[in-house]
C-alpha cells in the first residue's frame, strides 16, 4: 500500500477524460495517443521505479454546467477555483485523446500523484505505432499552481495537499472525527460481511481494515464503487479528513443498500423458480406413483387425451410424424412457458381437421334432383340443366374432378341459395366463406405461426367448423376481394381452384399439407370484370341475368309470400294479396334484377297484418250482436258480456293454432288503397320515360350495371359559347370519348342529315353542347351509349323527339359502324321492367336473344341495325329527320 511519498516541485501531467484516480487505487491503461506515449517514455519507461506523473481529471465544456453547480456546494470550497479553462488549439501537440482542435476542454486543478507498478511495450501492426499498457497506483493528492499546454506533453507545477504527520494525529483527537471513523467502520464491516458470503473475498478486506487509517480506507472503498464522475470528484477534492470520512461513509452506506434490494429481489426470483420447480418434480412423482399403482387415469392427463385425439384424427403418415414431435415438444414444456398455448392450440387444429372423415353421399337420383331445384328456385331453365349435368357425371364417376362453378349475376336472384341446393342434392355439408373486402392474403393461407394472434385461414377454419373433408363449399362474393400490402388474395385462390394443386394445399398457420381435391367449389360474383383472368380461367361462368315480371310473380306467389307469412305468425286465413296486388308491386314499387325489394315490400304488408291481428287479439268485447269466437282454446273461457284479455297459451299449441284460435271471419285482403297507405305512393309508373323524352334532345339508353341491367336516359342541350363540349353524370374515360365520337360523327354528317340551313357550316359555331347523364351520384362507364348519344344529338339538332317507348343501345365507330355489345339479356329485361315497347339493338347481337324469355321477347319489338343510319331511322317517329323532309319535298 502506499505510503507517504515527496512529490518534485513540478509533474508530468496525464489527463484522465472523465475519470478520477483517488489515493490508495489502482488502474490499468492504455496509451496510444502521441503525447501520452511520450510522457510514460520519458517519465516512466528511462526512470523506471523512480517515475512519478500526476493524474489529473478533465472534461468536455459542454458537461461541466450540471457539475459546477455541484462543486459549488461541495466539500473543500474553501481553496478556491475548482477547474481551469483550457483553449487546445492546432498548435498543441499533446491534444486531449479524441478532442477535435480549437475545443475549450475543463481541467480540473486537483490530481494525484501516481507511479507504475507494470509496464508492457508493444508495435502495433502494420502501422508499426507504439502504445503502452501501464497499471498506476495513486500515491497522493496535490494542487495545480501553474499548468504548461507546450511541449509534447503537459507539465505542471504542483504543491501537496497531504497533512503532515503531526497535523494528522491532532486530527485523530478530535470526537467528530473518532465518531465518523466508528460509523464508517461498523458500515464497512457489514459490507465486508455480505461480500464475503457472496465472493468470498471479505478476509483480505478485514486486514486492509483494521491496519490501514480511515482516511486512507475511505478513498480505497470509494474507488470500488460504480460512482459517477461528479461525486469521484467530491471525493478528490474532499482534502480534510473529517469531509472525506463523511462523504466515504454516504457513499459505502448507499452501496450497501443496492446490494440488500438486489438480493431481495433475487430471493424473490428463486423462490418463483423454485415453487415451479417443485411443482414439476411433484408432478412427475405423482405420475410415477399412478403408474406404479395402475391407477394412472388418462381421462384426467389433458396431454393424453388430446394425444388420443390426435390419433383418431386419421392424420397421413408424414403429417402423424410432424404432430408427434410437435407434442413431444409441449410434454417438455411448462404451462407457464410463452409458447405453450400457442403449440397446444395448434395441436388441437391437427386433431380437429377431418383429414380422412367424409359425408357419406346418398345414392343421387336425377329426377329427386330435379325436382328438389325446381322446389326451391322457378325459371333458371338452363341454370338449373347445367347443375344436373355435373350431377350426372358425379353418378357415373363419383371421383371425378368437376369444374367449379361461379354463378354471377345481380344480387337477389338466387346464388347462394342454387348453392345450397347442390349440396342438399350431393347429400354434402355446405359452407359459406364470405370474401366481400378480404385484402389480406392470410385470410386464405393463414398466418404464420411466428406472429402473435396467428390463426389459419378462412378455408382451413371452415373445414375444421363442418368437419368433413368433402363439404360443398361456397367462396361468396368472389369478385370482391382487393389486394394491397398485405398481398392478394385473388392470386391465392389460384392454388385453391386449381385441381392439380389443390391436393396439397399449405396453409401458412398448418404449415403440413392439406387435400382440398375433395371438396365441391362453388363460387358467386356480381360481376365478372374484377376478377383477375388467371382465377376466372379456373371457373366455370354460369351467368344469371335476372327475373322477368311473370318470373317474379310466380316467385312471389310460391314463395316468397308462404315464407313471409310464416316469418309473420300469420296465415292465409289472416292476410290474402292477390296476384293483381303482387303485379302492381312489381310494377310501381320494384325495379330490380333480383327479388329482394319485391320481399321486403311484401314484408311490410304482412307487418301491417300483424300490427291488426295483434290489437284484435288484446281486447275482443263479446255481447249478443257479436257472433261467438268459435276455437277449441277458448271453450268456458267467454262469458256473455265478459271482456277476453291476453290469452295464455301452452307451449306445444304452433303459430297456426294460436292465429287460428284468434281468427276473424273475413281475412285480411289487399288492395290498392292498402298498397299506397303502407307502402306509400308508386316510385315508378308507365309514363315516366314519355314525360322524360318530351322535348327534343333526350333519347333512351340500355345500360349494365351489378345489379342487373339498367334504362338511362341521356339528355342534350345547346347554349352560346365557343364550341365546347361539357360532359356531366360522374362519366369514366371510355364513354366521355363515345361522346366525342358521337358529336364529330353528327358534325360530319350536317349536310346529309340535314341539320343545318345550306349556308350553315358548322353546328357548334357560337354555340356549345351540353350532355347530361342523370342520376349524377352513379358513376358511369362503357362504350354501349354510343347510339344512344348520337340519336339525343340529332332529336336535338333537328328539334325532333325521339320515341318514347324505344330504347337502344351499342357501340358506335367513327364511320357509322354500330358494333355489339354485352349484357343484351340483362338489357332487355330492363326494357321490359320499365314498359318500353321497342328495342333497338346491334344486329350481331341477334343470337344473344336466345337467352331472353320469349314471354319478353312476345311483347317486345325487336330492331336491329347495322349503320348509326338505321338507329336513326327506328328511333324517330316516321323515320329519320332527312328522310322526313326529303319525303315532304316530294
Amino acid at each position: 500500500m502506499a505510503e507517504s511519498v515527496e512529490l518534485p516541485g513540478r509533474l508530468a501531467i496525464l489527463p484522465f477524460r472523465n475519470k478520477v484516480l483517488l489515493p490508495g487505487a489502482f488502474i490499468r491503461i492504455r496509451c496510444t495517443s502521441q503525447s501520452s506515449v511520450k510522457l510514460v517514455e520519458q517519465e516512466l519507461w528511462q526512470r523506471e521505479e523512480k517515475g512519478l506523473i500526476g493524474i489529473l481529471p478533465v472534461q468536455d465544456a459542454a458537461e461541466t454546467t450540471s457539475m459546477d453547480s455541484m462543486l459549488s456546494q461541495g466539500v473543500g470550497s474553501e481553496s478556491g477555483e475548482r477547474s481551469l479553462n483550457v483553449q487546445v488549439s492546432t498548435s498543441d501537440a499533446h491534444k486531449v485523446d479524441g478532442k477535435k482542435p480549437s475545443e475549450v476542454i475543463h481541467w480540473h486543478n486537483r490530481g494525484v500523484a501516481a507511479r507504475a507498478l507494470h509496464l508492457s511495450r508493444g508495435v502495433e501492426k502494420p502501422s508499426g505505432r507504439v502504445t503502452y499498457i501501464v497499471v498506476l497506483e495513486g500515491l497522493c493528492r496535490f494542487n495545480i499552481e501553474e499548468l504548461n499546454t507546450r511541449g509534447p506533453y503537459c507539465t505542471a507545477k504542483i504543491s501537496p495537499l497531504e497533512m503532515t504527520k503531526s497535523e494528522m494525529e491532532q486530527v485523530e483527537q478530535d470526537p467528530d472525527f473518532v465518531t465518523l471513523s466508528r460509523q464508517f467502520k461498523a458500515i464497512a464491516m457489514e459490507l465486508i460481511s455480505i461480500l464475503e458470503q457472496k465472493q468470498k473475498t471479505g478476509g483480505r478486506i478485514k486486514v486492509l481494515l483494521e491496519t490501514l487509517p480511515f482516511h486512507k480506507l475511505a478513498d480505497i472503498f470509494v474507488a470500488s464503487f460504480e460512482i459517477s464522475f461528479e461525486e469521484q470528484l467530491c471525493m478528490l477534492d474532499s482534502v480534510d479528513p473529517k469531509v472525506r470520512l463523511s462523504k466515504a461513509t454516504e457513499l459505502v452506506d448507499r452501496h450497501l443498500q443496492s446490494i440488500r434490494v438486489a438480493e431481495k429481489i433475487t430471493q424473490k426470483v428463486e423462490g418463483q423458480l423454485s415453487k415451479s420447480q417443485k411443482e414439476y418434480l411433484l408432478r412427475q412423482q405423482m405420475r410415477a406413483i399412478k403408474e406404479e399403482l395402475g391407477d394412472n387415469d388418462d381421462d384426467d392427463d389433458d396431454l393424453a387425451s388430446l394425444e388420443r385425439k390426435m390419433q383418431n384424427a386419421g392424420m397421413p403418415s408424414n403429417i402423424w410424424k410432424h404432430a408427434q414431435r410437435e407434442l413431444r415438444r409441449l410434454k417438455k414444456m411448462q404451462p407457464q412457458q410463452p409458447g405453450y398455448n400457442s403449440s397446444r392450440v395448434y395441436l388441437d387444429l391437427l386433431a380437429d381437421l377431418p383429414w380422412q372423415k367424409a359425408s357419406e353421399e346418398q345414392e343421387l337420383d336425377l329426377k329427386a334432383a330435379k325436382d328438389h331445384l325446381d322446389c326451391d328456385h322457378y325459371g333458371l331453365v338452363k341454370i338449373k340443366q347445367r347443375i344436373i349435368e355435373y350431377l350426372a357425371v358425379r353418378k357415373l364417376k363419383p371421383d371425378a374432378r368437376g369444374p367449379v362453378l361461379c354463378f354471377v349475376g345481380p344480387p337477389g336472384v338466387g346464388k347462394t341459395s342454387l348453392a345450397s341446393s347442390i349440396a342438399a342434392a350431393l347429400g354434402r355439408k355446405f359452407i359459406r366463406i364470405s370474401l366481400g373486402g378480404v385484402k389480406d392474403e392470410a385470410d386464405i393461407r393463414g398466418h404464420r405461426r411466428t406472429y402473435i394472434g396467428s390463426m389459419p385461414g378462412r378455408l382451413i377454419d371452415g373445414l375444421k367448423r363442418v368437419g368433413v373433408c368433402n363439404p360443398v363449399m361456397l367462396l361468396d362474393e368472389i369478385d370482391k376481394t382487393g389486394s394491397d400490402v398485405r398481398g392478394d388474395p385473388a392470386s391465392a385462390l389460384l392454388e385453391v381452384l386449381d385441381p392439380e394443386q389443390n391436393k396439397s394445399f399449405n396453409d401458412h398457420y398448418l404449415n403440413v399439407p392439406f387435400d382440398l381435391s375433395k371438396v365441391i367449389f362453388v363460387a358467386t360474383a356480381n360481376r365478372m370484370q374484377p376478377i383477375p383472368p388467371p382465377l376466372l380461367d379456373r371457373m366455370e361462368v354460369i351467368e344469371l341475368p335476372g327475373y322477368t315480371a311473370e318470373e317474379k310473380l310466380r316467385i312471389a306467389m310460391q314463395h316468397l309470400i308462404p315464407r313471409v307469412l310464416d316469418q309473420h305468425g300469420l296465415s292465409s286465413a289472416f292476410l290474402q294479396i292477390p296476384e293483381d296486388m303482387v303485379k302492381l308491386v312489381i310494377q310501381r314499387y320494384t325495379r330490380e334484377a333480383g327479388v329482394r325489394n319485391l320481399e321486403r315490400n311484401l314484408a311490410a304488408l304482412a307487418r301491417a297484418a300483424a300490427v291488426r291481428v295483434a290489437e284484435r287479439e288484446q281486447a275482443v268485447s263479446v255481447s249478443k250482436d257479436v257472433h261467438k269466437i268459435t276455437s277449441p282454446l277458448l271453450d268456458n273461457r267467454l262469458a256473455e258480456g265478459a271482456e277476453m284479455e291476453m290469452e295464455v297459451i301452452p307451449m306445444g299449441v304452433n303459430n297456426h293454432e294460436i292465429s287460428n284460435a284468434f281468427r276473424i271471419a273475413s281475412p285480411l285482403v289487399v288492395d290498392e288503397a292498402m298498397l299506397e297507405k303502407i307502402l306509400g305512393p308508386p316510385r315508378f309508373d308507365d309514363r315516366e320515360a314519355a314525360d322524360r323524352v318530351a322535348t327534343p334532345g333526350v333519347s333512351v339508353g340500355l345500360v349494365w350495371t351489378a345489379f342487373g341491367g339498367e334504362v338511362q336516359f341521356v339528355e342534350a342541350t345547346s347554349v352560346v359559347g365557343n364550341g365546347e363540349l361539357h360532359l356531366t353524370g360522374q362519366l369514366g374515360d371510355v364513354i366521355k370519348e363515345s361522346a366525342q365520337i358521337a358529336l364529330t360523327w353528327v358534325r360530319a354528317r350536317v349536310a346529309d342529315l340535314k341539320l343545318a340551313a345550306a349556308e350553315e357550316t358548322d353546328l357548334l359555331q357560337g354555340k356549345d353542347i351540353h350532355i347530361h347523364f342523370p342520376a349524377g351520384a352513379v358513376p358511369k362507364d362503357g362504350p354501349s351509349a354510343g347510339v344512344t348519344l348520337v340519336t339525343a344529338l340529332v332529336s336535338l339538332f333537328s328539334q325532333k323527339n325521339v320515341r318514347a317507348d324505344t330504347a337502344m343501345t351499342g357501340e358506335m365507330t367513327l364511320r357509322g359502324l354500330v358494333l355489339p355489345v354485352g349484357g343484351v339479356k340483362d338489357k332487355v329485361l330492363a326494357a321490359h321492367r320499365y314498359g318500353i315497347k321497342r328495342v333497338i339493338l346491334p344486329e350481331r347481337n341477334l343470337k344473344d336473344l336466345v337467352e331472353v324469355p320469349a314471354a319478353v321477347l312476345s311483347s317486345l319489338e325487336i330492331l336491329v341495325a347495322k349503320r348509326m343510319e338505321d338507329v336513326l331511322e327506328h328511333a324517330f317517329d316516321g323515320g329519320c329527320p332527312w328522310r322526313q323532309q326529303q319525303h315532304s319535298k316530294l
